[in-house]
């Protein structure tokens, strides 16, 4: 059974950092890409970055580009997601998901066959 588990949510000021986890178990992780979305109250869920299997390719999402910087560590299981200069923006539950498909693809969360169960991130102002 496949398990995603993030952590890393927090409540943080306007410019702050926070580093966000994805671990997975109960499947390959080296074999499938890894993406992180959000989705703040009443609005759509939202591609924030996207990392391939071997990590050498990455996307972000426009609004978080410069900002934000998403890596793994295949050997841990573990995606990361490292946010820098936060903004109230920002504010959303953040949820990994892993997929078989292209790196190309991962902006799309139709593509993503698991989810975590997200962790919350506030930015105050």
């Amino acid at each position: 059974q496949v398990h995603l588990v993030e952590s890393g949510g927090d409540l943080v000021q306007t410019g702050g950092s926070l580093r966000l986890s994805c671990v997975a178990s109960g499947l390959s992780f080296s074999n499938v890409a890894v993406g992180w979305f959000r989705q703040a109250p009443g609005k759509a869920r939202e591609f924030v970055a996207g990392i391939s299997r071997s990590g050498d390719n990455t996307l972000y999402g426009d609004s978080v580009k410069g900002r934000f910087t998403i890596s793994r560590d295949n050997d841990r299981n573990t995606a990361y997601l490292q946010m820098e200069n936060l903004k109230p923006e920002d504010t959303a539950v953040y949820s990994c998901g892993t997929t078989r498909a292209g790196w190309l693809l991962l902006r799309l969360s139709s593509n993503y066959n698991y989810w975590g169960q997200g962790t919350r991130v506030t930015v105050s102002s």
